[in-house]
């Protein structure tokens, strides 16, 4: 018997989510984000959804933007940090990427690097975030290397926020671009600047989790942002027992029964991504029924307690751990932890069904 575990990603949910993008976006251009194997939904299948409605696709690895080329995918790629090392822009030259400049350094090994062509350059500054990104007082001298070497097809300002899902905002950061010179195109909005922040669309936005169906912000749902689940986990109830008062459930005896409960086992653990440290009361879906989970979650299993269902339930019940029905930006909140690394951490082990419902 195959194990009921399996992730359904709704192709049609993610181009609804663009076109929420591309309304906020106004004459923006949009990067889509799709490292990190596009957040865990796969990169071939969501470029591929999104290749004749989007401008652009950005992500960080190398293998990736190669991968995307040899499929066809013709659009411009941002590669948002740029190369690792000198012996990388051959390829970048050979596949026509669009690289990230950070550091001075890494300037200097782009403007000495021997390039068949010019490439497009994007050029990082660092206006508060404090990791990767050029100071102000750098970025005259890296401008002026590039001129010299003739090797930047042109090159784009771009920033990242912070604080733009929380209460400090990005008017902070948006002063300090006032210190760095002019420039011809930028690239600042992440989804939360992108929802809440107009002043931030610039010349192409960047938007990540609202293209998966997740919120940027911790008291603003996706639903109420407009935005659809991508993603949803579901697995199946295969063993339900009563425990008496006083018996324990699980690694550890972190759940302890104060009344006679009904527990349901789950084919689920965090071998499959679900988050290990997600406490008891974690809610989850049984047959579209609300409930939480009780005990440690362990590698293969979780067990939820199934007491108070007002429809009794049996093996072979389905179990959504999150998506439809269940939002992952609350399974998350529950688990101490944010959508993203719910959807990031999706084991290879888990089956993947494709829902598409457009041409």
């Amino acid at each position: 018997m195959t194990r009921p575990i399996r992730a359904r990603i709704d192709l049609s949910a993610l181009r609804h989510n663009h076109a929420v993008a591309r309304r906020h976006a106004g004459d923006a251009s949009i990067w889509s984000v799709v490292k990190a194997n596009s957040y865990g939904h796969g990169l071939m299948r969501v470029a591929k959804t999104l290749a004749d409605i989007t401008d652009g696709f950005a992500l960080i690895e190398l293998e990736g933007a190669i991968q995307l080329r040899e499929a066809g995918i013709r659009q411009p790629i941002l590669m948002l940090e740029g190369f690792y090392e000198a012996e990388e822009l051959p390829a970048f030259a050979e596949y026509a990427l669009t690289t990230v400049i950070h550091s001075r350094a890494q300037a200097e090994a782009f403007c000495s690097a021997p390039l068949p062509s010019k490439l497009p350059v994007y050029l990082k500054l660092n206006t508060g975030m404090n990791r990767l990104g050029l100071d102000a007082d750098e970025v005259p001298a890296v401008l002026e290397m590039l001129e010299r070497s003739r090797l930047a097809a042109s090159v784009t300002f771009m920033t990242h926020f912070a604080d733009a899902d929380g209460p400090r905002g990005v008017d902070w950061q948006l002063a300090a671009l006032a210190r760095f010179p002019p420039a011809v195109q930028r690239s600042l909005a992440n989804s939360a600047g992108l929802l809440r922040h107009q002043g931030t669309r610039a010349d192409w936005v960047r938007p990540g989790i609202m293209l998966y169906g997740g919120s940027p912000f911790p008291e603003q749902t996706a639903e109420q942002l407009g935005l659809l689940p991508v993603m949803t986990l579901q697995s199946e109830l295969i063993a339900v027992r009563r425990i008496a008062v006083g018996d324990h459930v699980g690694y550890g005896c972190t759940f302890t029964a104060q009344r006679p409960t009904t527990v349901g086992i789950v084919a689920c653990g965090y071998a499959d991504g679900y988050p290990r440290h997600a406490p008891n009361g974690t809610p989850v879906l049984v047959a579209g029924q609300r409930c939480g989970i009780v005990g440690r979650v362990s590698m293969d299993k979780i067990c939820v307690d199934l007491t108070d269902l007002p429809r009794k339930v049996g093996v072979g019940e389905t179990v959504t751990l999150w998506g439809e029905g269940l939002p992952a930006d609350e399974v998350a909140a529950a688990a101490g932890t944010v959508s993203y690394e719910l959807f990031c951490a999706l084991s290879a082990r888990v089956p993947v069904i494709e829902v598409r419902e457009f041409g």
